[in-house]
């Protein structure tokens, strides 16, 4: 028995893994991993794998980074968690002072969570809890788009209409206003990205126009829907919903717990549409991989709205036992100074083009109905057919199947149904590129002939 089969066993005798069909590890086998370096993972057997999502989009400069590693290492020598409810501690102070720093003018202040999920959560609280305190209790609905997922707790999930993950639960949600999602994916040939967008857009107008005295927010993953299969949007939507959400005084969510620190191509998504939301949520690469943490931020007005004499019903009575944890700000601390240090945003560009270089032949794939990116995010949508861009059946499991094939291969790569994706960590050679992008197309042709 190799050391990968012997943690394997005791795993699956004590571990329920998430997103996971668990009998699928009677075929599929689970991977023990050891260790990680850059952008690669070792199993117990000193198999190897390149990382090519980032470990579910987390890492950003690679496994065991040697600069974030002794930031979490001279943390841990001086104060490794204290409770924040009448307390702080210089790492947080700093982070926050560094958030506030790079984000744009209107958001002020710094609310700590532990993941993203509970993010959405202390957004989604924030905002219907601010009309209660302005004296406008009756906006306390919420309007999200088709296909969209914020999450897995229960708000989370409410705000979301990604079927696969809400389906089962249903009876448990809360209910919202959904709107057409802009996804580019939808639009005619001969149509531009303008005018598509734009027919799009006046679905949410006519909805705020109609409802805007019983809203509190909208929420939205700017630019990219990411597990809802990688589809993309322009940038003018957001633009156009920051007006629309002024005139009738409408708060703005941004989940960019996904597409923030450069994901998109820029330091923030909403930075490509001029506009500033009223929360934004990050976590994710916010800690460059290593440790849970998320941050809701949002403006000093909101703020000011809670602050006022000790009352139960106007106190944001929220919290979470890890809230702004040392080890995880120094972490954060460690990956921004490597953003600012690096001038990574600007030299993720050759990437951004390595990757479109090197996808750019699979738009003639047969059964690849669309080629998308934006910034360091790249999607290949494999379909049954091209011509109708029927998708595969859940049942068919051709992801699954993709996935196997990169496995045995040497690629971590986790298929959103049809749909292979990039997301690597910003330290991927473009050698890399190129040898990733050969293996994902050998899976797909692999995975056809399997289904």
């Amino acid at each position: 028995m190799t050391e990968n089969q012997k943690w394997m066993q005791r795993d699956l005798s004590v571990v329920w893994h998430p997103c996971t069909q668990m009998k699928d590890h009677e075929t599929y086998p689970l991977v023990p991993i050891k260790r990680g370096e850059g952008v690669w993972l070792y199993d117990f057997d000193d198999n190897k794998y390149l990382d090519g999502i980032s470990s579910w989009w987390v890492n950003v400069f690679g496994h065991a980074n040697p600069k974030i590693n002794q930031a979490v290492k001279d943390q841990l020598d001086q104060l490794e968690h204290v409770i924040m409810a009448g307390f702080t501690h210089e790492p947080m102070i700093r982070l926050s002072e560094e958030l506030v720093g790079i984000t744009r003018d209107g958001l002020d202040y710094c609310f700590y969570a532990d993941n993203g999920s509970s993010c959405i959560e202390s957004a989604l609280k924030m905002s219907m809890h601010y009309w209660r305190n302005v004296g406008e209790p009756t906006k306390n609905k919420f309007v999200t788009l088709t296909n969209s997922y914020h999450g897995e707790t229960v708000g989370a999930m409410s705000v979301g209409d990604a079927p696969l993950y809400t389906q089962s639960y249903k009876s448990m949600l809360f209910d919202t206003f959904k709107v057409t999602a802009p996804d580019l994916y939808e639009k005619a040939e001969d149509e531009t990205e303008e005018a598509y967008t734009l027919k799009r857009f006046a679905e949410m107008e006519a909805l705020i126009h109609d409802h805007h005295h019983e809203i509190a927010a909208v929420i939205i993953e700017p630019l990219v829907q990411c597990a809802g299969g990688m589809r993309m949007h322009s940038p003018l939507y957001l633009t156009k919903l920051r007006a629309l959400c002024d005139q009738y005084n409408v708060h703005i969510i941004l989940d960019e717990i996904a597409v923030g620190f450069g994901r998109t191509g820029t330091m923030f998504a909403h930075e490509q549409a001029d506009m500033v939301p009223d929360f934004l949520c990050l976590s994710k690469a916010l800690t460059g991989g290593y440790l849970p943490m998320s941050v809701c931020m949002t403006s000093k007005k909101i703020y000011d709205a809670f602050y006022r004499e000790y009352h139960p019903e106007s106190v944001f009575l929220h919290s979470h036992s890890y809230t702004g944890n040392a080890l995880a700000c120094s972490a954060a601390l460690a990956t921004l100074s490597i953003f600012r240090e690096d001038d990574v945003i600007n030299n993720n560009e050759q990437l951004i083009q390595a990757f479109a270089k090197y996808t750019a032949p699979l738009k003639d794939h047969p059964n690849v109905a669309q080629v998308r990116q934006t910034g360091m995010i790249t999607a290949i949508e494999v379909v049954k057919d091209k011509a109708t861009r029927t998708p595969f059946s859940w049942e068919s499991r051709i992801g699954l199947k993709m996935f196997d094939y990169a496995m045995k291969h040497g690629l971590l790569i986790r298929p959103l149904g049809g749909i292979v994706y990039f997301n690597t960590p910003y330290i991927v050679t473009e050698e890399q590129i190129k040898w990733m992008v050969n293996i994902a197309t050998d899976a797909i042709d692999y995975a056809l002939t399997q289904v």
